[in-house]
């Protein structure tokens, strides 16, 4: 896709979250441009609590300055576009007060705490149409992912059969890790489902299109963690597993886990077609394994600039491409939407229907759920 379509000005930015994916932000908005041309965004704003630690923060990131005012964030003329990458409680509130003050809107996933929440979310979004959202589903930006999709539209392995995919880490296997908010209804809402799993189901669904139905089990793993005030109850599941029908037809199997241990960051996939196999694993997020029918095993496909987006950072093959590259060029897809170019992808529409799913599993507990049966109920 041509870079032509980006702002013809430099957009205001306000960053609130300074944490893990607020430094992905942050560097996504300092290095768009000098990748992918165009305007150098403005790093207007840089929120956090307390004060001191926002400004402390905006220096180091680069903002012009810092403030623990979330709403005067979001309220100033001269912000443009809003990043959102705090807990997940606060994603609804920001997100509809951005959409309202008529900003852009940039989110960390999962979209809201409740169905109902990204409901509401959605909704707000689709009467701000002018206003451009995306949800940071990066793991859907790498080259090799991007190659896997072209693959399956020009029908390298034929008609998709079935899909297995898992998307394990092992951050919360240790009994002893203490308690979090990140464990609770009220905090987190859904847990290895709303932290990993929804990675998952954003690449089922960009692979294999819509889900019709799921029956899912979950497991909490570790039903007390100790706090200060003595052992607290996890409320939320740190496993879960899924047997899925396709609209298409195909078949999957889904599981995810925040207590395997030994795995860091295992996003693995693989779909069964009539003429062959694909296979992908985000620890080895450069390669991508294809079988094709009469051939004795797998080919190797490295990534290299012949795949999307790869020569915009390095020109020569097997140089890798990082993380933090596919928020970059998550962060090019939503200054081309605000510039008119195509829609940047997962916005809140697209979100809901994934926020649909996980939330059916969570509330499955073995029972075939219907999608469409789960848009009007609230896990």
């Amino acid at each position: 896709m041509s870079n032509a379509i980006m702002p013809n000005r430099p957009l205001g930015v306000a960053l609130i979250g300074t944490g893990f994916m607020g430094k992905c932000h942050a560097m996504a908005w300092r290095n768009v441009a000098t990748v992918f041309g165009g305007a150098h965004p403005r790093l207007e704003v840089l929120c956090d609590t307390p004060a001191d630690k926002a400004s402390e923060f905006a220096a180091q990131f680069g903002f012009a300055r810092g403030s623990d005012d979330w709403q005067g964030a979001i309220a100033d003329p001269a912000v443009d576009v809003v990043s959102i990458t705090t807990p997940n409680g606060m994603h609804r509130p920001m997100a509809e007060a951005a959409l309202k003050a008529g900003k852009h809107v940039w989110l960390e996933k999962p979209m809201a705490l409740t169905l109902a929440d990204a409901q509401s979310m959605a909704e707000i979004a689709a009467a701000h149409p002018r206003q451009m959202t995306l949800l940071g589903y990066n793991y859907l930006r790498s080259p090799a992912f991007q190659a896997a999709r072209q693959m399956l539209t020009d029908g390298v392995i034929g008609r998709p059969l079935a899909f297995r995919g898992v998307y394990d880490e092992d951050y919360s296997a240790d009994p002893n890790l203490p308690w979090s908010w990140r464990m609770t209804h009220e905090g987190g809402r859904l847990g290895a489902l709303g932290d990993l799993g929804c990675h998952l189901v954003s690449q089922m669904v960009a692979l294999m299109g819509p889900v019709a139905e799921i029956t899912a089990i979950t497991q909490i793993a570790v039903p007390q963690r100790p706090s200060p005030a003595g052992p607290r109850a996890v409320e939320n599941e740190d496993s879960a597993m899924a047997l899925i029908r396709f609209a298409s037809g195909a078949q999957g199997s889904f599981a995810t886990s925040r207590v395997a241990r030994g795995r860091k960051c295992r996003l693995q996939w693989e779909i069964h077609g009539t003429e062959g196999t694909l296979v992908f694993d985000q620890e080895n997020m450069n390669e991508l394994w294809l079988h094709r029918a009469g051939e004795a095993g797998f080919t190797r496909h490295l990534t290299g600039p012949e795949q999307p987006d790869f020569a915009a950072f390095c020109p020569a093959p097997g140089h890798n491409f990082g993380f933090n590259e596919q928020k970059v060029v998550e962060c090019r897809d939503l200054l081309r939407a605000i510039a008119g170019g195509p829609a940047a992808m997962p916005d809140f529409a697209n979100g809901l229907g994934i926020e649909r799913i996980i939330h059916a599993m969570a509330a499955s507990n073995g029972q075939p759920v219907k999608i469409e049966e789960a848009a009007h109920e609230d896990a």
